[in-house]
């Protein structure tokens, strides 16, 4: 076989006519005309997804050293997410590791008051 695309099945072929990671502008959960809040939350509503973004918060990191600070995350599933964030320009990977890009960082720079709003949460439900 000379053709160098992937066969539709498998296991790492997009289904077709559909994007590998949820953006602005496509269908998401929540959203058929893929309005870009509902493609965010669709994204980062996915499973290490946050705590991949959370991790890269002070710099560059390592495969492994991100996958030791997300808990010992499957290879698999970390090398997944990171094509995802990838695709979506929150993060880049370099020699220095992977980083989050200009838009990864003011990402977390609005994720920060509801940070603050969490740890405000907790301390309310804790009992008097």
């Amino acid at each position: 076989m000379t053709d160098s695309r992937k066969k539709v099945g498998s296991p790492r072929a997009a289904p077709r006519g559909k994007p590998r990671t949820k953006l602005p502008g496509t269908a998401v959960r929540g959203s058929r005309t893929g309005r870009p809040i509902m493609a965010a939350f669709d994204l980062l509503g996915q499973r290490w997804t946050l705590r991949i973004l959370w991790e890269l918060r002070q710099g560059p990191i390592g495969f492994r050293a991100l996958r030791d600070a997300a808990d010992a995350l499957s290879p698999t599933l970390l090398n997944s997410r990171l094509k995802d964030l990838a695709q979506a320009r929150l993060v880049s990977g370099g020699h220095d590791g992977y980083a989050l890009t200009l838009l990864g960082r003011k990402l977390l720079e609005a994720l920060a008051p509801l940070h603050d709003w969490a740890k405000s949460w907790q301390d309310a439900l804790e009992p008097e």
